[in-house]
């Protein structure tokens, strides 16, 4: 069953983008993609953990491919092969060896690499710097500073980090001080037959006043022999790289939020600057026609026809501007101002920033490794897997190694009386017998939930995979629309002027102008509106590929991979 599964599903996969891929008429560059490849392991973020077969579940359709009898297939490669490999290749190919985040790498994006015009990594880590707009700039600095969601997702990661540190603290020796004291009184019969007290000179029957101390340090160390402690390290190691990864999504999401916000702003703005200047072309023109009435060239008629289409175009003005005002007052949530505080900076430059359209044609071939959440659900796979493997380490005796060292006292009535040195040492074991099938029932769970986490990893992909697709297709189309209102706009003022012409001459009446100006308005509102489609595609484009946060730095990684691989 699972293996039709899988193999459903990845026929579908290949299917599915095949079938698309070649309804766009592109074609695919084995060496582009290698190059695009090499380029981009190197900054992609390592996770360091150390994977074997055991760490993998054989019937999953995300790496069934990966994986033959059990075993990893791995190309062989000779001494000269090697020596032929660069620092920087062979590091690509550790990482391809090591890794496991294949499924995205399987699906190449529907754009070949143009050589001079890919998007880089760092590109792509600050994708809003492409439209060279200052304002849109601060705002995302400011949203990336003070957003309230940042701080949430960045002490998670700190309560990662902590959990980490306590797993850690599991595989050390721990040390305790004790202290303890006891009085016991009562009555009996002394053994006057023991050799200590036979010639004391005390009856038979007596009060016992016996009081004891001790004072010292406890130490245990827990032998780690089936690697219980191990994989609960790694596991928390896992969760706290999927809290990083976490905080990297949140990062996208909000700079991709306030990105569309600002292009939601920039669009009303634009809308608003084009009515009011529809307003004054049409007071204007009021103005002139009353004139004409007054010397009899034309009758009332096309007074009132003016003064109702200017009324109904001034009637648009007050809407645009409470848009406008809840979006600025949605932007200062975001950036974690005051509303008002930023009004200033948004009523800079009002016109919307100009989207180049050939970004859309370097799209690196495997950017979907860049994305963070697929990351997220990659380590938190990971760290259920080794959940499940300390899980079964309950089953396994558990070997520590106690000692103590400390002081003792002994006082019975003032009669004996002894203060001592303690030291002792040696090892104990204990396994489990009788549970009630608590700790077998416990690792169905801890399975249960390895293939929960996977069943969302391979969602999460796919997902990503309809995302880019959808995004790249959305751009070129939207792209392709703004270069038809643009004309529309253009034949639209022409037909006015047309108008105009006629109705100044006698050929037509007013209501041909009105309409023609109706059309001219219209045409521009699409226009702007089509262009800031077009925006907010670009913006969607770059989430959809996991733009907008960097990996952590070198100092960063290596103190995750060191955690890791211990």
């Amino acid at each position: 069953m699972k293996t039709n599964r899988k193999q459903l599903l990845i026929v579908y996969i290949c299917l599915a983008l095949g079938a698309w891929s070649a309804s766009a008429g592109i074609s695919f560059s084995q060496s582009n993609r290698d190059t695009n490849q090499t380029r981009r392991d190197n900054t992609t973020v390592q996770h360091g953990s150390e994977k074997t077969v055991d760490d993998f579940d054989q019937g999953s359709p995300v790496i069934a491919s990966y994986y033959k009898d059990g075993k990893k297939k791995k190309k062989k490669s000779t001494a000269a092969d090697e020596t032929k490999l660069s620092e920087k290749q062979k590091a690509t190919k550790e990482l391809n060896e090591h890794s496991w985040v294949e499924e995205a790498g399987k699906h190449p994006l529907p754009y070949a690499v143009v050589e001079g015009n890919a998007v880089s990594e760092e590109e792509l880590a600050h994708w809003w710097k492409v439209f060279n707009d200052p304002v849109l700039d601060q705002l995302i600095d400011l949203t990336l500073k003070n957003n309230r969601q940042l701080e949430v997702a960045r002490s998670r990661v700190r309560q990662g980090r902590l959990q980490l540190g306590i797993a850690e603290a599991q595989r050390l020796p721990w040390l305790d001080a004790s202290g303890s004291w006891s009085a016991n009184r009562g009555q009996g019969e002394w053994d006057s037959d023991r050799e200590a007290i036979k010639n004391l000179p005390i009856s038979d029957k007596m009060t016992r006043n016996v009081e004891t101390g001790k004072l010292g340090i406890d130490a245990r160390w827990e032998i780690d022999i089936f690697g219980r402690q191990k994989a609960k390290s790694r596991a928390a190691s896992n969760s706290l790289q999927a809290s990083q990864a976490d905080l990297y999504s949140t990062w996208v999401s909000l700079s991709a939020e306030t990105a569309l916000q600002y292009m939601s702003l920039r669009t009303l703005q634009e809308q608003l600057r084009i009515t009011e200047d529809d307003v004054k072309r049409q007071q204007e023109a009021l103005e002139l026609i009353k004139i004409n009435n007054q010397s009899g060239i034309i009758n009332e008629l096309p007074v009132q026809q003016a003064t109702y289409a200017l009324s109904q175009t001034q009637a648009e003005i007050p809407s645009l501007k409470k848009n406008i005002a809840s979006t600025m007052a949605a932007l200062s949530i975001l950036t974690g101002t005051v509303p008002g505080e930023i009004d200033g900076l948004l009523m800079e430059n009002t016109s919307l920033p100009t989207v180049n359209p050939h970004i859309f044609i370097g799209i690196p071939a495997e950017a979907l490794r860049q994305r963070p959440d697929i990351q997220a659900a990659e380590r938190r796979i990971a760290a259920q897997q080794q959940k499940t493997k300390a899980a079964k380490a309950d089953l396994k005796p558990r070997f520590s190694l106690n000692g103590s060292i400390g002081l003792e006292s002994f006082s019975s009535g003032g009669l004996i009386s002894a203060i001592g040195k303690m030291i002792g040492i040696g090892p104990s074991i204990t396994m489990p017998i009788f549970n009630a099938g608590a700790i077998r029932k416990n690792i169905k769970v801890q399975t249960e939930k390895e293939q929960e986490y996977l069943a969302l990893y391979e969602e999460t992909v796919l997902k990503a995979v309809g995302e880019v697709r959808n995004a790249v297709t959305d751009a070129s189309q939207d792209h392709i629309k703004s270069e038809e209102l643009k004309s529309a706009v253009e034949s639209a003022q022409q037909a006015e002027s047309l108008a105009q012409t006629n109705f100044d001459s006698g050929l037509s009446d007013y209501l041909s102008v009105l309409d023609a100006r109706r059309n001219v308005l219209s045409a521009r509102r699409q226009y702007i509106m089509s262009r800031g489609q077009e925006f907010a595609d670009t913006v969607r484009l770059f989430k959809s590929l996991g733009g907008g946060w960097e990996a952590m730095d070198m100092d960063q990684e290596a103190e995750a991979d060191s955690h890791a691989k211990k």
